[in-house]
């Protein structure tokens, strides 16, 4: 999709169409989620701090992001997709792979099932697309991005080594700054000079991904389409925070509403952990630590608790601008519950299945501890991984 949050604003608001529109998460927002094509004609970028946009377009029209409404529209485009292939991977809330293998015998020619996905796509949601198609997953992802806002990009397989030459490695699909890095110290800058080194040294660098790197660099990604949504490694919630954040109050506040995030995900998918990392992040780096328990929780108030056990041994009163809480490793809610804990446990999960259910029905934050019911500066956001079902499906 293309600027799918900033073209659903456009799309609902008819008077925003031509107009540079740039998204933040709610009024008091202070960085673009992404933005309008007219904004970015004028150097505007996702991630770009609302101060400088406007220097740079003083017309921008700041809209406040609606996840749900997002999500809405993400979840009626990607039910349609399934009418093409059931062979689909909801890649993030604005992007799909398909795979077509077994379409062949209805498909005439590549451009014509590349027409039919954007016909279907705008019938369904009235939003454009742009297309990418090749034989591999990170292929048809850089495809996808060739011509936008509207185009279709088709690379024939055979073609995709010769595409793919002189494109910098990190316009790649999962090459990060890490990644980028140690590939430059080995001589690699564009994907033409992979075949230069051994597969051996990224597999033993970086293991399986690493191997599977140097074939994306080639045209030849091995990697299938995931169809099935697999468990949860984590379950976390971040916030970005005012820079230099020093007041203990306000980081506490965020802490317990993350803390109340996580532990409402947990018990809504029928997750428990007894491992957390919390951390506070400062200009200098990540302040924070992973605390485990003797048995798994899902609620909220616990985890704050370890929250504030954290800020009181790794704190040191510096500068915050972000914040996290991720529960490691959660288990499906099955395991026994420890003896001298059955009791405090039993009233805990009682009190949070009325709570959840009032919230479902009233609104996030219906109930919630006091400090944090008035936090209109912290509006809800859409997880990059949304997924339209399951524990990805995280607003």
């Amino acid at each position: 999709m293309n600027s799918f949050f900033a073209s659903i604003e456009q799309m609902d608001f008819p008077e925003l169409y031509g107009r540079p529109v740039g998204v933040t998460n709610g009024l008091q927002g202070t960085c673009i989620i992404t933005c309008s094509y007219e904004a970015r004609a004028w150097g505007i970028k996702t991630g770009m701090r609302l101060k400088e946009a406007r220097r740079l377009c003083p017309d921008i029209i700041q809209r406040p992001s609606r996840p749900k409404r997002y999500a809405q529209i993400s979840t009626r485009i990607m039910s349609a997709l399934k009418t093409i292939t059931p062979d689909i991977e909801i890649f993030s809330v604005d992007e799909a792979f398909l795979d077509l293998t077994h379409c062949k015998k209805i498909i005439h020619s590549p451009e014509q099932i590349a027409k039919k996905i954007q016909d279907l796509v705008c019938n369904i949601s009235g939003l454009s697309c742009s297309v990418g198609l090749s034989g591999d997953k990170t292929t048809a992802k850089y495809a996808a991005k060739q011509d936008k806002p509207y185009g279709i990009t088709i690379i024939p397989p055979l073609h995709a080594e010769f595409r793919l030459k002189d494109v910098p490695v990190d316009q790649l699909c999962g090459i990060g700054r890490g990644i980028k890095r140690f590939l430059n110290s080995h001589g690699v800058y564009k994907c033409g000079d992979m075949k230069n080194i051994p597969i051996s040294v990224l597999g033993k660098h970086f293991g399986h991904p690493g191997r599977r790197i140097w074939l994306m660099a080639q045209g030849k990604d091995p990697e299938q389409i995931q169809t099935i949504v697999a468990p949860p490694k984590s379950i976390g919630h971040g916030k970005v925070m005012p820079p230099d954040t020093s007041d203990k109050r306000v980081i506490l506040i965020y802490l317990q509403h993350m803390s109340e995030k996580v532990g409402a995900r947990l018990r809504k998918h029928d997750f428990k952990s007894s491992a957390f990392f919390i951390g506070l992040k400062s200009k200098n780096g990540w302040i924070g630590s992973k605390l485990k328990l003797a048995y798994s929780i899902d609620d909220g108030i616990r985890i704050m608790k370890l929250g504030e056990e954290m800020m009181r041994h790794k704190w040191q009163g510096e500068g915050i601008h972000q914040i996290q809480v991720t529960a490691l490793n959660p288990q499906k809610s099955n395991q026994q519950i420890d003896f001298l804990e059955q009791d405090s446990n039993a009233n805990i999960s009682v009190k949070n299945k009325v709570i959840d259910l009032i919230n479902e029905k009233y609104g996030n934050l219906t109930i919630a501890p006091s400090n944090i019911m008035n936090r209109s500066t912290m509006p809800d956001v859409i997880a990059p991984a949304w997924k339209p079902s399951g524990h990805r499906q995280t607003i």
